[in-house]
């Protein structure tokens, strides 16, 4: 009997995709959606007709225990993914990132406590190590915030920790190395760099970025998503911290270099201080060692080194030129 999935942050980028893979998989699928206005599913909605219908959508808040409580109850196993992901934002509005990221995961970690859930997976990021301080960047790598959103997640990670050593709560750490791909936000830089190569004008493209030399290790989504999924049923991993990453790292402008290959154009830089962060707030270097992921998680990166980041960022460059897939965006913002 396939077990039940409760997943938070199903409507977002990562979200959909692991929920879409899930239902894929033969799992039954509770989706929680933050309650709006106007009904809408985020990107669930985009998802074909035979995977809608084979999820359960809960529209709620993880700000509310007792709905967490509620529905929950009888589901086997939790992904939580619900967080405000924003660097920028977080420096405006940091008392909002405490109330989602840290006690919004202490309500989805109590109800998971009440309900006898078989495993909670918390989504973690490699933001919580700040500036490589070795690399590649193992999961004993120590802890820096640079961001209020990263102290954010290291306290959410830490409270999901304590629930394993303080109440027995069988918990996975899951961090995910700079996961892109479609549907992600233009408040990353890759989908921004995408949007601004697909929507410019044929004779000259401008991209109009940050700092262009921080070093990341881009992880592709279906790789990230594939890592969640291995986390059922595999009872090594609990009480772990597992990075997943593909242990290359490129530079912002590696990424244009890549891109200027791929569409066979070359790109005008245009560099605006509103896009880049306060020096001690940039985190310069993240690169993942993967061996504990390889290891007990039985995962490995299909995506991987300058080859496979390049077919990659190819995949997504295509999803971004199709006009359906981004009509929400506002793309002629600079996104917090």
């Amino acid at each position: 009997m396939k077990k039940k999935i409760f997943v938070t942050g199903s409507s977002g980028f990562i979200g959909s995709h692991l929920v879409e893979e899930l239902v894929f998989n033969g799992y039954y699928v509770k989706a929680l959606v933050p309650y709006n206005i106007d009904n809408s599913w985020g990107w669930l909605d985009n998802l074909d007709l035979s995977t809608k219908k084979n999820i359960n959508v809960v529209m709620g808040n993880i700000n509310d225990p007792f709905l967490l409580i509620k529905e929950t109850k009888n589901c086997d196993v939790i992904f939580h993914l619900a967080a405000l992901i924003s660097i920028p934002y977080s420096y405006k509005s940091p008392s909002d990132y405490i109330s989602t990221n840290v006690v919004g995961t202490l309500n989805v970690l109590e109800a998971a406590k009440k309900n006898n859930i078989s495993h909670f997976i918390q989504t973690s990021t490699s933001e919580v190590y700040g500036s490589a301080q070795f690399r590649p960047i193992n999961e004993d790598h120590p802890l820096n915030a640079q961001s209020p959103y990263a102290a954010s997640k290291i306290a959410a990670d830490q409270l999901t920790s304590s629930y394993y050593k303080s109440f027995g709560l069988p918990v996975t750490i899951i961090r995910p190395f700079n996961t892109f791909g479609p549907r992600q936000s233009l408040r990353a830089v890759l989908p921004n760099i995408l949007f601004q190569i697909a929507n410019s004008d044929e004779k000259e493209t401008i991209i109009r970025l940050g700092n262009i030399y921080s070093r990341r290790d881009f992880t592709y989504v279906s790789d990230t998503t594939q890592g969640f999924i291995k986390c059922i049923n595999n009872k090594k991993i609990l009480g772990e911290i597992i990075n997943l990453g593909t242990g290359h790292d490129f530079s912002i402008q590696d990424s244009i270099q890549i891109l200027e290959k791929i569409t066979k154009k070359k790109f005008k830089i245009v560099i605006e201080n509103s896009r880049i962060r306060p020096n001690k707030s940039e985190v310069n270097l993240l690169i993942s060692d993967n061996r504990k992921a390889k290891k007990i998680l039985n995962w490995k990166p299909k995506f991987s080194g300058k080859k496979g980041f390049g077919y990659a960022l190819e995949k997504t460059l295509e999803w971004f030129k199709e006009k359906k897939n981004i009509r929400s965006y506002k793309g002629l913002i600079y996104n917090v």
